[in-house]
């Protein structure tokens, strides 16, 4: 009966080890693991040497003669044995000594000739019992070791079996013997002392799986072949579990199949594993799929392997034939052997690329698609291949197209900010060494792109409703805030860059501080203490008011923002002298205007970066970083500059240093004059190269009561002024196509016609600004307002 053959196979095991265990005890008493130390050695052979002579004394007594010696074999084997040789020598001479003082010694007689055969005897045959137990010894330990070395791998084999969950199984084809390890009991919930049948097997099999495991066992053992079978078990209490069977078919020498042999072990970490891998990846398409850009997945060797629903219906094929569409047949040919070129250094780089073009969709329009592809490895981290997603950029490109006139002008801008920067490099690598360029374009481009989102959406809302009267004020003025945020950024930018057109006269500081007063406590709010420490008297300093009060109340705003409710804010003003020169600033009388705040101050790092412009400490959506950029563009134009003095937890304190300057502050203001109302109709022409802008212009113009000629260049505009003498004034772009600039047309005129007013604007302040505030034009800036307009030609007018 198998079970019984278990048992007996178990008993035997049992019994071997028990009499390895006994003979283990006895080989570690008699042969110790350790050489003893000496004292137990020499305890060892004196006890055998007395044993031995108690044993001669003691059985014959001292008056015979007979068995001097050989009471000392045994001690002489003993002591080797527990010893070594060398100790095993004590018994032995002393055996020599013992039958000498026996023989003859005790009586002073000598030795006769047989007794000392006997000796020489004996002792031959001590040193050769003395060899024989050495040889045991050694034997007896290589035993000892041996036995200790299987003991060891026996035990790491059962915690490595144990540790990875292997149960090995022994199947005696013969005798129906069956043997199933501890391991492999624990694995198929077996109880660790039931007797059991191969027979009983099946039933710690789950039900669902129970017939194909039995059809895959026992059809192994019927036609003695190996199988191999993944099953879950019945015992379901502590969730599903899965165990991974092998059997393997021994044969005798004679090729007969004697046992089958084989292993079980717990795979359901792993099976549990896989399901996440599974739900993960339905997860995956799920999401995937309900993503309405293009996605794919491709392998090492660039071939897809997946792509989401958005990517089928662009391509238009089912999804084996998108899989692989071969993408050069859809590009459009202009780009295609620039997308290749690209397409090549991405994938071979194994980093993230980005590749945009025109592809022809299903229904065939070439849409614009930028696509964005992402490299992915497996889990040893090799390469596996890239995953991309695509957006449809087409409305994007569209709307670019149509602005191409204005992206022109920001390219010019953003092509001058950069030439000025190169110019001013050494001042603005004293100037804290600002690495200002690269923010710069990314900054300006993403806020005038915003501005330009409100002003593109808010007209084509407009153009989409134009009976909706409601809606189209709505939008009108979302359009015209977002055009007069765009003018305030590149005043901004202007006056950080230090070309912002200023028009500086000698005020009273402390004055203009004091009209501010009401605007600054409003900007603070009524969560903060304001105040006034002014010191600066009657000194005055050559400033633009309107960006002095405007760098005062950024930095108002910025101590309130840096400020908990319930602080302090302050401006203070006082003059200050300098007997050297202080970084941009040389020895001299200055004018210091303070805003101090007790907020949460700024570290050395902060400090150093503070007037960057685009650099802000602020949430994302709270702040431009343009504000302190600002101040240090007007301080440095005015000649002077900014100090900045904190400490985290102290507050902080911003100070503006300006020139003092000689002179009378300007008089009061004239009264508001109402220059639309005011003008004189008159034949304005109009030199304007770009025909949106001169569109609008001759509709402000018209607006005026103004008759309009218009010019679209230097030439023109001469060649108009020739042909009509009614042309009463002249309003002329600074930057003209041609070679030739509106202040090359006003110094003509300057000099043919010089009662003739012309008025010059621009919305570049650079190349010829120069030129034409020296020649005393009125000069107004793009983009101006009607009022703006009106009082600049009112001002060229001879009075």
């Amino acid at each position: 009966m198998p079970g019984a053959g278990m048992e007996k196979k178990d008993n035997s095991i049992r019994a071997f080890d028990d009499q390895g265990r006994i003979h283990a005890l006895i080989s570690a008493w008699l042969i110790p693991p350790v050489p003893p130390p000496a004292w137990l050695c020499a305890i060892a052979s004196i006890i055998g040497v007395a044993m031995a002579i108690l044993m001669r004394v003691g059985l014959l007594g001292l008056s015979s003669g007979v068995g001097a010696t050989q009471p000392f074999f045994p001690a002489i084997m003993l002591v080797t044995l527990y010893a070594g040789w060398r100790w095993g020598m004590i018994p032995t001479l002393a055996g020599v000594v013992f039958s000498w003082w026996l023989w003859g010694g005790r009586h002073d007689e000598p030795l006769n000739s047989d007794e000392l055969s006997s000796i020489v005897i004996y002792l031959i045959c001590g040193l050769m019992v003395a060899a024989v137990a050495e040889g045991l010894r050694g034997a007896m330990r290589g035993l000892a070791a041996a036995r200790a070395q299987r003991a060891n791998v026996e035990a790491r084999l059962r915690v490595t079996q144990a540790a990875a969950g292997v149960g090995p199984w022994d199947y005696d084809l013969a005798t129906g013997e069956l043997y199933l390890s501890p391991a492999a009991r624990r694995n198929l919930g077996v109880p660790e002392n039931a007797d059991i049948l191969l027979s009983d097997l099946p039933r710690f099999v789950h039900p669902d799986d129970r017939a194909m495991t039995e059809a895959v066992v026992f059809g192994a053992l019927d036609g003695l072949t190996d199988y191999e079978v993944e099953y879950r078990l019945a015992d379901t209490s502590q969730g599903e579990r899965w165990v991974h069977g092998r059997g393997e078919v021994m044969r005798d020498d004679a090729g007969q199949p004697v046992r089958m042999i084989g292993l079980n072990f717990d795979v359901t970490n792993r099976r549990r594993a896989e399901a996440e891998v599974r739900e993960s990846e339905a997860r995956f398409r799920a999401l995937a799929d309900s993503a309405p850009a293009p996605m794919w997945v491709t392998r090492s060797d660039g071939v897809r392997e997946f792509v989401n629903n958005a990517y089928v219906a662009f391509v238009g094929l089912d999804y084996d034939s998108a899989l692989t569409l071969d993408w050069r047949t859809r590009i459009f040919p202009e780009d295609l052997p620039r997308i290749l070129k690209e397409q090549v250094a991405g994938e071979t780089s194994r980093r993230p690329f980005s590749l945009e073009a025109r592809y022809r969709r299903a229904d065939g329009e070439w849409r614009w698609l930028k696509s964005f592809s992402q490299p992915r490895y497996d889990p040893s981290g090799a390469f596996a291949g890239f995953i991309g997603m695509a957006f449809d950029t087409t409305e994007a490109k569209q709307a670019e197209a149509k602005l191409t006139g204005l992206n022109e002008l920001l390219e010019e801008r953003v092509t001058a900010a950069l030439a000025e920067r190169d110019a001013a490099q050494a001042a603005l690598l004293q100037s804290q060494k600002l690495e200002a360029i690269g923010q710069l374009t990314g900054g300006v481009a993403h806020d005038f792109n915003n501005l330009l989102t409100v002003i593109i959406g808010a007209l084509d809302v407009v153009e989409r409703h134009p009976d909706d009267a409601r809606r189209r004020e709505r939008m009108i003025g979302a359009a015209l805030a977002a055009a007069k945020r765009g003018e305030k950024l590149t005043q901004h930018l202007l006056a950080f860059a230090r070309r912002q057109p200023l028009k500086p006269e000698i005020c009273r500081v402390d004055g203009l501080i004091a009209e501010s007063e009401g605007l600054l406590k409003r900007a603070l709010g009524d969560a903060y203490t304001f105040h006034l420490r002014l010191g600066a008297g009657v000194r005055s300093a050559r400033i633009d008011a309107g960006q002095f009060e405007a760098a005062l109340l950024n930095l108002v705003v910025n101590a309130r923002d840096a400020t908990p409710p319930g602080g302090e804010v302050s401006i203070e003003s006082r003059p200050v002298t300098l007997d050297r020169k202080e970084g941009d600033l040389e020895p001299g009388q200055y004018l210091r205007v303070a805003v101090r705040d007790t907020g949460t101050g700024m570290d050395a790092a902060t400090i150093a970066r503070a007037v960057e412009p685009f650099f802000t400490t602020k949430p994302p959506g709270e702040g431009t970083g343009l504000g302190l950029s600002q101040v240090y563009g007007f301080a440095r134009q005015s000649g002077g500059s900014v100090l900045i003095e904190s400490t985290p937890g102290q507050g902080a304190t911003v100070a503006l240093l300006l020139p003092v300057s000689a002179g009378d502050a300007a008089s009061e203001s004239l009264p508001r004059v109402d220059h639309i109302r005011a003008q004189t109709p008159s034949r304005v022409l109009l030199v304007e190269d770009d025909p949106q802008v001169a569109e609008l212009v001759d509709a402000m113009l018209n607006d005026l009561g103004h008759s309009v000629v218009r010019a679209g260049g230097v030439d023109e505009a001469l060649s108009r002024l020739e042909q009509d003498d009614g042309i009463q004034l002249v309003l002329s772009d600074v930057i003209m196509p041609g070679g030739k600039s509106g202040v090359d047309l006003a110094e003509a005129l300057a000099a043919s016609r010089p009662g003739l007013p012309v008025v010059l604007c621009s919305g570049y302040t650079g190349g010829d600004q120069g030129r034409a505030r020296a020649g005393g034009w009125p000069f107004i800036s793009k983009p101006f307002s009607l009022e703006t307009l009106a009082q600049a030609l009112a001002q060229a007018r001879p009075h």
